[in-house]
C-alpha cells in the first residue's frame, strides 16, 4: 500500500492487524509499534485490554534502509540515525507514515472518535501526526484529512519539534486546535534506547507551543518497555478523555 501523501518515493506497508471492539464501538485508535517490530505484536496486548468500547487497527511499517543501523533494511515508520529526534528529521518518511495512519482513520464511520498511539518510533510517528491534525497539513503542505480526538505516546519523543514553533505561531486555529487536543506521553526514567529527558523535551516542546490538555507520566525503573501499572494509566486516561461507557476497571 502506498503512502497517498504526495511523496515522491513510494512505501510499501506491511500487513495490518485489527482488533474488533467487544463492545459497542465509540472510538478507532491505530496503534504504532517500534523500530523492528510489527502490528502483530501489539495487536495482542492490546485485545487483552479492558477497553471493549475500541477498534484497534495495528499497521506494520515499511522494511527500508535505517540510518542508525549503518543502512540494514528493517521496518521503520521513517528513517532515523538516532531514538532522540536531535538528527535530521525524514520529512518524507514521516509524512508518508503519518498519510497512512490517516487514511486508515478516514473510513471510519462519522460517530466515531479517533485516536492514533505507539510505542518508541510508533509513539514519535503519533505525536508527529498530532502537530499534522493541530496545522491542518503535513510538512509537504497537504491538507490533514481527520479530526483526532486522543493521541498516546510511550517511550517516545516527538520529531521536528524544531520548526514546530514557527509553524504554530502562523496559525490561530491551530494553536485553538493543540489546546483541546488531549495527549498522553508516559516515558521510564531507566530508558536507555530512548533517554527520559528526550521524552521530557518532547512534553516541554508541545506544551510551550499550545498543547494544554498534556499528561506526562514518568516511572520509576521503567526501560524500553511497557508495564501493566502503565497500560493501566492508559485504559483509564482514553476512557475518561473519549468518554467511553461499560469499560471494565
Amino acid at each position: 500500500m502506498s503512502s497517498g501523501s504526495g511523496t515522491n518515493r513510494t512505501f510499501e506497508f506491511g500487513r495490518t492487524h485489527v482488533v474488533r471492539p467487544r463492545g459497542n464501538h465509540q472510538a478507532t485508535i491505530v496503534w504504532l509499534h517500534g523500530l523492528g517490530d510489527k502490528g502483530s505484536s501489539w495487536s495482542q496486548l492490546l485485545e487483552s485490554l479492558p477497553l471493549p468500547n475500541i477498534k484497534w487497527i495495528c499497521p506494520t511499517a515499511p522494511t527500508r534502509p535505517v540510518a542508525m543501523f549503518g543502512g540494514y533494511p528493517c521496518t521503520a515508520w521513517f528513517d532515523v540515525g538516532d531514538l532522540s529526534g536531535d538528527g535530521p528529521d525524514d520529512l518524507e518518511g514521516l509524512d508518508a507514515s503519518a498519510a497512512h495512519v490517516a487514511n486508515l482513520l478516514s473510513g471510519e464511520p462519522a460517530n466515531i472518535k479517533l485516536g492514533i498511539g505507539g510505542f518508541s518510533m510508533g509513539a514519535a510517528t503519533a505525536l508527529y501526526s498530532a502537530t499534522c491534525h493541530v496545522l491542518g497539513k503535513y510538512s509537504n503542505g497537504n491538507l490533514y484529512p481527520v479530526n483526532l480526538s486522543a493521541v498516546v505516546g510511550l517511550s517516545g519523543w516527538l520529531p521536528c519539534s524544531r520548526t514546530l514553533r514557527n509553524r504554530m505561531e502562523r496559525s490561530i486555529q491551530a494553536v485553538r486546535r493543540a489546546a483541546s487536543l488531549p495527549v498522553l506521553q508516559c516515558h521510564g526514567l531507566g530508558d536507555d534506547v530512548v533517554a527520559y529527558t528526550h521524552g521530557e523535551r518532547s512534553a516541554q516542546a508541545l506544551n510551550s507551543v499550545g498543547f494544554r490538555d498534556l499528561t506526562f507520566r514518568t516511572y520509576n525503573g521503567l526501560g524500553h518497555y511497557t508495564v501493566p501499572e502503565e497500560t493501566d494509566e492508559v485504559c483509564h486516561w482514553l476512557t475518561a478523555r473519549l468518554g467511553l461507557q461499560g469499560s471494565r476497571s
